[in-house]
This record gives C-alpha cells, sequence and structure tokens, in this order.
C-alpha cells in the first residue's frame, strides 16, 4: 500500500490517503515531482507513458514524474523516481519551481527539477514504453495534438517555455 502525505493550498501537510485514494478525488492534494533531464545540446528527454497507465496512457510526458510518498523529502523522491524510471543513480537536481495542478481526477502540488544527463538510460518496461530527447522545435509541433500529457502542456505552456531556450538551464 502507497501512502501520501494530503497538502493544503500553501503545500502544509493535514493528513495521509491511499494512492488509489488521491486518484479521483480531487479534493486530496498530493505531492509529486516532475524532472526535466537535458543533453549537452539544451534538449529536452521525455518519456512515453505505458499503455496501462491510468492517468494518460501512450503519451509524451516529463523526462521523470511520480508520487512523493509520505513523509518523503521532495529531493529524496526526485531521486527514487529517477532511479526506478530511468535508472539513474546520483545526479545533481535543481529545483525549478512549484505549483498545484488540478484536474477532475486528481489535484498535485508539483515541484519540478532539471537534471542533465546524455545517457544511457535504462528505461522501465512497467512505466514507460519509449523514451527520446526533443528539441523546443519537436515540441512546439507536438502541442495541442494529444502528443503529450494535458499536465506536460500546461507545465510547458505556463511553466517551462518563461525559461527558454532549454539551453538556459545550462547556467
Amino acid at each position: 500500500m502507497e501512502y501520501l502525505d494530503i497538502v493544503d493550498a500553501k503545500d502544509r501537510v493535514v493528513g495521509r490517503a491511499l494512492r488509489e485514494q488521491c486518484h479521483g478525488n480531487p479534493c486530496l492534494i498530493h505531492r509529486a515531482v516532475h524532472i526535466f533531464i537535458f543533453n549537452g545540446h539544451g534538449d529536452l528527454f521525455l518519456q512515453k507513458r505505458g499503455a496501462d497507465k491510468d492517468i494518460a496512457p501512450d503519451r509524451w510526458d516529463t523526462s521523470v514524474g511520480g508520487h512523493v510518498a509520505a513523509g518523503e523529502s521532495w529531493l529524496h523522491a526526485a531521486h527514487r523516481e529517477l532511479q526506478e524510471e530511468l535508472g539513474i543513480d546520483d545526479i545533481p537536481l535543481n529545483p525549478l519551481y512549484t505549483y498545484l495542478y488540478r484536474n477532475p481526477v486528481e489535484s498535485e502540488m508539483i515541484r519540478s527539477f532539471t537534471g542533465f544527463w546524455e545517457g544511457p538510460f535504462h528505461l522501465n518496461a512497467k512505466e514507460i514504453s519509449d523514451g527520446r530527447f526533443w528539441t523546443v522545435e519537436d515540441i512546439r509541433r507536438g502541442l495541442g495534438k494529444d502528443v503529450f500529457t494535458p499536465n506536460f502542456e500546461w507545465e510547458y505552456r505556463h511553466r517551462l517555455a518563461e525559461k527558454l531556450p532549454f539551453t538556459s538551464f545550462m547556467k
């Protein structure tokens, strides 16, 4: 059983619930991490979610995304998810921003991080069906065409695009 901390709109822990309770009840705000992995050219690695995922199957998404377990720190969760999903251990991660994302199914307090890695990647086949680097132009061409998850599109348009070009993350 996977327990998640429930937080308020100011990210203060107010309770705890099972993951299954959080998915399907947008009143239960829970924490999640997103990681954006860039290469030396400023291209962004995206993962394609597996066909059996309960939210946005077969869509391209952030390099890594996952829940923060109850009592777990943001950074520990980010490193754990990075290892679980892409097989990457112990690279520096830099926090970008934190925001509240709501949809009809769930509400997540998301903290996003950046990191740099050229490869290799060891994709977790239970979570990810594919992965590759995308240029800014590739991403822009796919927006609004059901290529990406709704959450990725929202984050790209409202948070990440403000930081363009992607090479600005390399400073």
